[in-house]
């Protein structure tokens, strides 16, 4: 549409040009003046239309900002001007005055305007040079989420409804991780570049560079957090300090963490699950397993059967900002001796079955513990383990 309207603009040019002809033409008597105008108003609208070609390059936050330092000064040098002319100045001293005095008052408002841009809203409240849409919502990318990837996946799933904003400081950062000496470091890039890719080809998700930036500052967390305040975007990210300082600084964030956190199954204290023990602990007769979703279980006295698929019972759940890790003791149909109330429980047995397990109790060895077990005994009524 916009390759359409610059054609019609260059036609329109171009039919002014014939039926307004260029009067010094006229005063030559060239012959087919008209159509000569009409070609020499077309080239004028041409360059207009590479002019605007070349301006694409800049945001239109840029552009206006450009035009409105350009009026600002404008009137400041006329005001200007005003003063001046009780000074009683020879005419060619004003006029040149004038001239110089409009270009330096142009320049200085476009650079005021182009440097406060950003607290320009503060001035006039209900001017925002801003690119955001009504009722739309912008979502700027971290390098972080790009490099984990699960980004592509949430954008499949619909859950993702606003904008994506890539801005351009961003993208650099990224391709220096993928031009990286490090090989580490490189595949992360490079892995981030085609989640970019993946993202880009997707129908259901708009992904657009932005190349507002913020020379001022010098890290990418702190250039993430402005461009959240000005353009009223979330910042998505899995990097815990930025979080931290966007929230701080008012700016809403999207953590892929959270989110994941937030998807985990719910377990309750009193709840059994199987699971298989899979390393020590740190502590003393530990056991370590993990859930389907990466979730740490830490077993009490799971260390013995390290190896082997159990029945647990949930003690307790800690929910951490790094994630969520679950206590668990091995349930009763394991082994009734692993838990701390298993020398109550031999005892209990051996009143049913009028042995004095009391006597064993005081001289039970974890050492001789499979001689213990491999004495005769009389099977109780729920069956022997």
């Amino acid at each position: 549409m916009i390759l359409v309207v610059r054609l019609l603009f260059i036609l329109i040019c171009g039919v002014f040009g014939y039926f307004l002809q260029v009067p010094w033409l006229l005063q030559l008597q060239v012959p087919h003046t008209a159509w000569i105008s009409a070609v020499i108003a077309g080239l004028a609208g041409s360059i207009i239309v590479l002019i605007d070609v070349f301006f694409k390059q800049y945001t239109v936050r840029n552009i206006l900002s450009i035009i409105a330092g350009f009026a600002l000064g404008l009137m400041t040098q006329r005001l200007f001007m005003m003063v001046l002319a009780y000074a009683d100045f020879p005419a060619d001293v004003n006029r040149n005055f004038g001239i110089a005095t409009a270009i330096i008052f142009c320049y200085l408002g476009i650079i005021t305007i182009l440097r406060g841009q950003d607290e320009f809203s503060l001035m006039i409240p209900f001017v925002h040079l801003d690119s955001k849409g009504p009722g739309e919502e912008m979502i700027l990318l971290d390098t972080s989420v790009i490099i984990d990837g699960r980004i592509s996946d949430i954008a499949n799933t619909h859950f993702l409804s606003g904008k994506l904003i890539l801005p351009r400081f961003v993208l650099k950062e990224l391709q220096l991780i993928a031009d990286s000496s490090d090989p580490l470091k490189r595949n992360r890039g490079r892995r981030g570049l085609d989640v970019l890719n993946a993202i880009q080809s997707n129908p259901n998700i708009q992904v657009k560079i932005h190349e507002l930036d913020f020379p001022e500052f010098n890290t990418v967390d702190a250039k993430l957090v402005k461009m959240g305040q000005v353009l009223q975007a979330k910042v998505f990210t899995n990097d815990y300090n930025l979080n931290k300082v966007a929230e701080l600084q008012g700016v809403k964030v999207l953590n892929i963490n959270d989110l994941a956190n937030a998807l985990k199954p719910v377990v309750m204290p009193g709840e059994e699950m199987e699971i298989k023990i899979l390393k020590e602990g740190k502590e003393h007769e530990q056991g370590v397993a993990y859930l389907d979703d990466g979730t740490m279980v830490v077993v009490d006295n799971g260390k013995r059967r390290l190896g082997h698929a159990v029945k647990v019972t949930i003690t307790s759940v800690l929910q951490t900002q790094a994630g969520r890790m679950i206590f668990a003791k091995l349930s009763d149909d394991n082994d009734p001796r692993s838990d701390r109330g298993g020398d109550r429980w031999r005892e209990n047995r051996g009143e049913r079955h009028g042995q004095d397990f009391r006597r064993q109790k005081n001289g039970f060895d974890r050492s001789n513990h499979q001689n213990h077990q491999s004495l005769p005994a009389h099977p109780s009524p729920e069956g022997g383990r």
